[in-house]
């Protein structure tokens, strides 16, 4: 199977966006730290998700992105042709020139693997992934131990002896 990390990069950065869409326009910064993924990576990531306007850029202090549809309007299989990335289970990107330049017996079942797994990924939204349980105990673990990173170190006071 043919998922890398751009599209499961693209689907967990979109999901942290959507979680945190209350509080307003998210740095990918923030994204970057929470999720460990490369900040380089995500601007690249945006520019591509931001192009089929599935995202949205506020500039200035306290901008950052935000997206630009409801969460429940916004199908993961979007999110991954959005960068680019197929859904595919083919060696031969469904040319159909598997052996020796001509398709191979099992081609067309892969093919249909392809499409039901984009089928599959198609009936799911951010929107619902948000609604999941372990989706909001997740997230409330990377939001407390972010917390936690931003808490001054406090040390003993010194007795004046």
């Amino acid at each position: 199977m043919r998922l890398t990390t751009k599209g499961r990069y693209a689907v967990t950065a979109m999901l942290d966006l959507a979680i945190r869409q209350p509080e307003g326009p998210l740095s990918l910064a923030d994204i970057s730290k929470r999720q460990e993924i490369s900040l380089s990576y995500l601007e690249q990531l945006f520019a591509k998700l931001r192009r089929q306007n599935l995202v949205k850029s506020v500039r200035g202090p306290g901008g950052g992105y935000l997206l630009n549809k409801d969460a429940d309007d916004i199908a993961v299989s979007a999110i991954i042709d959005a960068v680019n990335e197929s859904i595919d289970a083919t060696r031969c990107q469904r040319a159909g020139d598997c052996t020796h330049g001509e398709t191979c017996l099992t081609h067309h079942l892969w093919c249909d693997l392809s499409d039901a797994i984009h089928d599959f990924l198609s009936g799911i939204t951010l929107g619902e992934l948000l609604r999941r349980r372990e989706v909001q105990a997740i997230a409330q673990r990377q939001t407390q131990r972010a917390d936690e990173e931003l808490q001054p170190l406090t040390l003993p006071h010194a007795t004046g002896h």
